[in-house]
């Protein structure tokens, strides 16, 4: 058998022209075995490509069986050319196969570094290309952009008489590179080894035509044969292959792009796949689905628009000497005509059509894990439906659909399957019966499911056993916390015992109160859940009651000695323990004594509400007031940070555990000479934090702040001046020109000062502006004696 019975089809992966010649060439030439460049352990699967539900793009992923994470893609669209040969294959019930080194080479551990010799005998061969090969076409062919000399050269061009003509002339300008050194690495001659191997054992078999189709840049290594012996030889340094597994999965137009890091990835596989897709001229096709885009999101696009884009495409064409308009043309003329100028208009074009969001279907018959199986029964159950477009959904958990659709994204996301991801919905609700999320499919997710097929067969075992594995290896108690909530959102209720049990023994031996105050939230929003969702959560509410009744004890103390860092820490975590106690108040049964009785209307602490004493809200209360006691008595270190001990008075203050006069007291007592400016500023950042309308309601405090403010020394309102911006920075605008009025309009606490009817002239505010006119243009000031006063 000689070498002319080898037909070798030299393609650009992904490319449209490259896909139909191969088409073209195998209809004409008939061969009887098609060979591809591909993974050989996929060669079981290509029948599947007769399934009427595996539609692409999709891709082969082959994976390391003893480490899933190990993994590598192989994507096809319906415009790639391998594609186009497995479909002609299968159609013709053709032998195929696929030529390429193995994946499992590819999974090996690499060898150890051997011990370079000290002079070596010339330079070190590159593991990768180091230089694209379309690239430098284009540059000796006097093209600036490889992808537009393609377009003009192969995917802009229709098939002529000689079908393998065109393979002919590619296989020519590669020979050139490769006969210079271009390009080349040590992996490409170990798979092009390979591949003659395979070509040499498809001689063997007996079959008289055989068509190869591979990249074009490997077409002049397959040309001509070396011996057997040379490529043993480089075969030989193979790794030994690791054991892969291999499947079908479904892949997406966006994860062809070149810009997701795809190496063989094109820059536009909507429009490639158009220009596959479309008879005739494909530019007023897609100009006219552009306009329909734009027009439904209320872009003002008729057909006037789209007959002037056409036009001006082709115009475009002719005066750059190109045989048709191309992508950057069409986009040219799209974003002068239908877009109006508008690069955000253009932008979505680009993503909807230049991209594009199209996702790819594998048949049931497809190999899987059992996990990978699980899910596709639920998620057809449940009617969720994978798709690549990001998608909002709104679940009712009073509904039984939903509450089960939530089970599972949360479960998923609990395996490292983040398919949803909670969303803010745009109806306001505080209740927990309303979730939403936003779902977008990758094809990534295909790899992490294989990952999680370790911890069990079924979601919701995988899930199970990866939540009770995660709290045997937690070290943190929020960490824990957190998984409890997880736990409950996914209704794992195998789980949770163990997960408790965990959580119960850390809680016991963790001493830091920062580490219990940033567990309490997690595990009271959890409590919140039991009523929608049905749990039992009396474990959760004794172990969220122990871990309050530590904070109220701890807090304090705990507080005393933070340093700005520290201390803006805390207030957050401040803030959301005084919430979960709030809900846990109402909800757990807490046990133990009750605190002591607090002062009385004549103590430090002003008059308490009744019944302050009683439970844990009482004894939170008690916390907040020692909190707010332990001013800085002999330096810093001695007492808590002023923003604390201002946040603890206003959240009183919220409560009505104080009133509104002793919360000026306390102001006034912090504002007064004998502390440090920059303590008070951050005292008064701690009690505005939760917003600056009592300052409105309530003159005598703006009073006190205004009094304080003004007689602050020059060196100390240096220092608190960014603490003060940041302050009046959170209130709400209409606080700060509210407040800004005010004080503009003269000293506080007095009557507003006089002011002139509308149309005459205020003299008084006049002549108070005349010094410093007279400063800037370096005159005496003189005033009038008449206008010294003013009429009443």
């Amino acid at each position: 058998m000689t070498a002319a019975e080898v037909a070798l089809l030299g393609i650009r992966h992904h490319g449209p022209g490259s896909a139909r010649a191969v088409a073209a060439a195998l209809a004409r030439w008939r061969p009887d075995a098609v060979l591809i460049e591909g993974p050989p352990e996929a060669d079981g699967l290509v029948h599947l490509a007769a399934e009427k539900d595996l539609v692409p793009p999709v891709a082969l992923l082959a994976h390391a069986v003893d480490d899933p994470a190990k993994a590598a893609f192989w994507p096809y669209a319906e415009f790639s050319p391998e594609w186009v040969a497995i479909r002609h294959a299968v159609e013709h019930d053709l032998p195929v196969r696929f030529i390429d080194l193995p994946a499992g080479y590819g999974f090996a551990p690499e060898a150890p570094a051997e011990e370079e010799p000290e002079e070596p005998d010339g330079p070190e061969e590159p593991d990768e290309p180091v230089a694209d090969p379309l690239a430098l076409l284009a540059e000796a062919a006097g093209h600036d952009d490889p992808e537009r000399w393609w377009e003009d050269v192969v995917e802009h061009r229709a098939p002529g008489t000689d079908p393998l003509a065109p393979f002919a002339a590619v296989a020519e300008a590669m020979g050139a590179l490769r006969a210079e050194g271009l390009g080349e690495s040590r992996r490409d001659r170990l798979r092009e080894a390979y591949m003659r191997q395979q070509v040499r054992a498809a001689r063997r078999a007996g079959y008289r035509r055989i068509a190869v189709v591979c990249g074009a840049f490997h077409v002049p290594a397959l040309e001509r044969m070396p011996t057997v012996a040379h490529d043993r030889a480089l075969l030989a340094e193979l790794p030994k292959k690791v054991r892969t597994d291999i499947t079908w999965v479904p892949w997406t137009h966006r994860r062809l792009s070149r810009a997701t890091g795809y190496g063989a990835g094109v820059p536009s596989p909507g429009w490639y796949h158009h220009l596959f897709t479309t008879d005739g001229d494909p530019v007023p096709r897609w100009l006219t689905r552009a306009a329909e885009l734009l027009r439904a999101e209320d872009h003002p696009v008729s057909s006037a628009h789209v007959i002037e884009a056409v036009r001006l495409a082709e115009t475009l064409a002719a005066l750059r000497g190109r045989p048709l308009a191309g992508l950057t043309e069409t986009l040219d003329a799209a974003r002068a005509v239908l877009c109006e100028g508008s690069d955000v208009a253009l932008e979505l074009v680009r993503d909807r059509l230049v991209v594009g969001d199209r996702l790819g279907g594998v048949p049931d018959a497809a190999p899987a894990v059992p996990l990978r199986r699980d899910l596709t029964r639920l998620q057809r159950s449940l009617r969720l439906r994978p798709e690549a477009v990001p998608k909002d959904v709104d679940l009712d958990l009073r509904k039984e659909n939903d509450a089960a659709r939530s089970r599972l994204l949360h479960r998923l996301r609990l395996l490292g399957v983040d398919w949803g991801v909670p969303a803010r919905s745009p109806v306001n609700s505080t209740g927990t019966f309303r979730e939403s999320w936003r779902l977008c499919w990758q094809p990534e997710f295909a790899v992490r499911i294989a990952e999680a097929a370790q911890w069990g067969t079924t979601v919701e075992e995988a899930a199970t056993n990866k939540a009770v594995g995660t709290a045997r290896a937690a070290e943190e108690l929020a960490e824990l916390t957190g998984l409890v909530e997880t736990c409950l959102l996914a209704g794992l209720s195998g789980a949770l015992p163990a997960v408790m049990r965990v959580l119960a023994d850390c809680a016991a031996l963790d001493t830091d109160v920062a580490h219990l105050v940033g567990a309490l939230p997690a595990l009271v929003r959890a409590l919140r859940y039991g009523d929608v969702r049905g749990t039992d959560h009396g474990a959760l509410a004794e172990a969220a009651s122990g871990l309050a009744e530590r904070i109220c004890v701890g807090l304090p103390p705990a507080c005393v000695g933070l340093d700005a860092r520290g201390a803006a820490a805390m207030r957050g975590r401040l803030d959301e323990v005084h919430g979960a106690i709030g809900l846990l108040a109402g909800t757990a049964v807490t046990a133990g004594p009750a605190a002591g009785p607090e002062p009385g209307p004549d103590g430090p602490d002003g008059p308490d509400r009744p019944g302050d004493s009683d439970g844990l809200a009482g004894r939170w209360a008690a916390a907040l007031r020692s909190l707010a006691r332990r001013e800085p008595t002999g330096g810093p270190a001695t007492g808590a940070p002023g923003l604390l001990r201002g946040r603890a008075v206003r959240l009183l203050l919220d409560d009505g555990r104080l009133d509104s006069e002793e919360a000026g007291r306390r102001l006034r007592l912090v504002l007064s000479v004998a502390n440090a400016p920059a303590d008070a500023a951050g005292w008064v950042e701690g009690f505005l934090a939760g917003g600056g309308a009592l300052l409105l309601h309530d003159p005598r405090l703006l009073a006190l702040l205004d009094e304080w403010l003004t007689g602050v020394s020059d060196e100390a309102f240096t220092d608190v001046l960014p603490l003060l911006r940041r302050t009046f920075a959170g209130l709400e605008a209409g606080v700060r020109t509210t407040i800004g009025g005010r004080v503009a309009a003269g000293p506080l606490g007095e009557p507003p000062a006089f002011r002139a009817p509308a149309g005459e002239l205020d003299r008084a505010r006049a002549d108070a502006a005349v010094p410093v006119l007279a400063l800037l243009l370096g005159v005496r000031p003189t005033i009038p004696r008449q206008a010294a006063g003013r009429d009443t």
